[in-house]
């Protein structure tokens, strides 16, 4: 019989945090609705400010507005539904609309992954190459690259669904989590996971190791093109350029990494352990990385700042005006 004619599960059941006392439950979700809100906020005055000021049309901040769209649509993918389990007790997901949401999950933090990498080759670039730069990298080269990233990030996640959506699931349709991710959906599987698992292992480790590689090679590439500048204030002004982005690659890698190698040499967590780890290092990033452009970004804080210093004409200057 094909595994996909006895699977009885019509309908998974997010667990959100599983050890999670009910009387903090409200609590836990106002802080994610806030958390959300800020997301949504944050990125979406980014683009507006991009939208309006057209000095800030330069190759970086067209990789900085990828960065922020994937990061509202990750939000808005992951949060509302655990939100609304808290709120509404509507912790319940349809056996489609789960595979749907491992799709984006995966999809995005692909996407997120991709723009990392054009975010270091453009301080790669712009430092370790400065006179070939603006031949290499245009407006329209950043067209290209961001577009390739948005399709090329289609097909591991495709292929995960493709291939985990006829599982059988014949027993429990609990997920711990609070949203639904491969490893979660193909845990509750009636059949080996190891075929299954392992080739996700392999794409996960390829989509995240692969940019990663090039980052730490760009930044090490950085660093020796820095440390030939005689003048300290011309190192420390260059230095100063490629903080932005340091913090921003860190708080996506660095905690991706420490849970995977932790998960390799034998450290274990607890399954609320687990699970705040994984949202501190996908929601915190989207969250905070619209602050860190506006205060280490020059020409994204003079954008803001010219914004909110508009002052309006008096309403008697206007008369004024109109009667001359």
């Amino acid at each position: 019989m094909p595994e996909g004619n006895h699977s009885i599960v019509t309908e998974f059941v997010l667990t959100g945090f599983p050890g999670l006392h009910p009387e903090y439950q409200g609590i836990a979700s106002v802080v994610l609705f806030i958390v959300y809100f800020l997301t949504l906020t944050g990125n979406s005055m980014i683009i507006f400010l991009f939208a309006i000021d057209h000095s800030l049309h330069k190759p970086i901040y067209y990789i900085i507005l990828n960065l922020c769209a994937c990061d509202l649509f990750f939000s808005t993918t992951t949060l509302p539904k655990i939100i609304s389990k808290y709120w509404f007790q509507s912790g319940t997901i349809s056996f489609t609309a789960c595979f749907v949401q491992m799709y984006f999950v995966h999809y995005l933090g692909t996407v997120n992954s991709y723009i990392l990498f054009l975010m270091a080759l453009d301080r790669y670039l712009a430092i370790c190459h400065p006179l070939r730069y603006p031949l290499l990298l245009k407006n329209s080269t950043i067209y290209i690259l961001s577009i390739s990233a948005w399709i090329v990030a289609q097909a591991g996640p495709l292929m995960l669904v493709i291939r985990a959506y006829p599982l059988p699931y014949c027993a429990s349709n609990i997920i711990n989590h609070c949203y639904c991710d491969h490893i979660g959906i193909t845990m509750l599987a009636c059949t080996d996971r190891a075929p299954y698992g392992f080739p996700a292992f392999v794409l996960a480790m390829v989509t995240l190791l692969g940019p990663l590689a090039f980052i730490v090679f760009s930044y090490c590439s950085i660093i020796i093109s820095v440390l030939k500048i005689a003048n300290v204030q011309g190192r420390l002004k260059l230095l100063s350029t490629c903080s932005t982005q340091l913090i921003i690659i860190a708080l996506y890698y660095l905690p991706r990494c420490f849970v995977y190698l932790a998960s390799n040499v034998g450290i274990t967590f607890s399954a609320d352990a687990r699970i705040v780890i994984i949202m501190l290092y996908s929601l915190c990033p989207p969250m905070i990385n619209p602050l860190i452009y506006c205060l280490r970004a020059k020409d994204m804080r003079e954008s803001l700042w010219k914004q909110f210093s508009r002052k309006p004409i008096p309403q008697k200057a206007q008369v004024s005006a109109i009667s001359n």
